[in-house]
């Protein structure tokens, strides 16, 4: 059936629960240490949360919790949403913008996501429900930085000679000498993540402002163009000020003169 979460608005509620409480949701439901929402942009978070509130709906052996190539991403979104058209969810997944990994795109998913899970169970997790063992389902490999191992732990892992994963839990076997400084690398390497993030976060929401303001621009432009409008002397000195060219000098003090010399714009004063 249809749930009315499916087609929130953007100034629902929903849109407004910050990051960190979205991650602490995720990885205390799905046991889970993810350190920012672009993590999340496989698609298998979703889909596992997704088989948390619809047990038995969700195919888990084909979502893949090791993709890294859009292709693979894009995979995992098709999973979700063949779930989607069976439960009657009628929610667009751009999945074009999700792969890229933006964080503000990321969130906002995760946002309906949440806001959709909570409209299903209430908010209250399934007790029942095992997220390491559906992740192992199939017996393939999981490593979406499981079992809460942290995310510096996991990058300094990576720099380790040998990396196994067994059960959603990640050991690496090799050599300590050396191992200080691969550990100090690494966390430069952590700290240069989070700061680009911050960066890409701020373009987004910049992003975002600016077509925010063109949009209102435009719905101006349309309005001044019709033809019942675009010959009135208060519509010329909006155009005169919307097609400015030269920024340095202000458009305000001819859309002035424009209005001012047009006869019985202005009501005389009587006295």
């Amino acid at each position: 059936m249809a749930m009315s979460a499916a087609n929130i608005g953007m100034m629902d509620g929903a849109y407004f629960v910050g990051r960190s409480e979205i991650l602490s949701w995720i990885n205390a439901t799905l046991q889970l240490s993810l350190a920012k929402v672009e993590e999340a942009a496989s698609g298998a978070v979703q889909c596992q949360m997704m088989d948390m509130v619809h047990p038995g709906v969700v195919p888990m052996h084909k979502v893949n919790f090791d993709a890294k190539t859009e292709y693979e991403m894009i995979q995992n979104y098709k999973v979700l949403q063949d779930v989607f058209t069976r439960l009657k969810i009628e929610k667009h997944i751009e999945v074009n913008k999700l792969v890229k990994g933006r964080p503000l795109d990321n969130l906002e998913f995760l946002q309906w996501l949440k806001r959709y899970c909570d409209s299903v169970n209430g908010g209250i997790m399934n007790e029942n429900y095992n997220p390491v063992e559906r992740r192992c389902k199939g017996g393939k490999e999981r490593n979406l930085k499981a079992s809460h191992k942290s995310s510096k732990s996991l990058q300094v892992n990576s720099l380790s000679s040998r990396i196994s994963v067994d059960g959603g839990c990640i050991n690496s076997s090799g050599p300590k000498q050396g191992r200080i400084s691969m550990e100090e690398n690494s966390a430069q390497i952590v700290e240069l993540t989070e700061k680009i993030a911050d960066l890409k976060l701020s373009v987004d929401n910049t992003e975002k402002e600016r077509d925010f303001y063109f949009a209102k621009l435009r719905d101006i432009e349309i309005l001044c163009q019709r033809p019942e409008l675009e010959h009135l002397p208060m519509t010329k000195a909006i155009r005169k000020i919307l097609y400015a060219a030269d920024v340095k000098d202000s458009p305000l003090p001819e859309a002035c003169e424009i209005i001012n010399r047009s006869p019985g714009l202005f009501p005389e004063e009587t006295e």
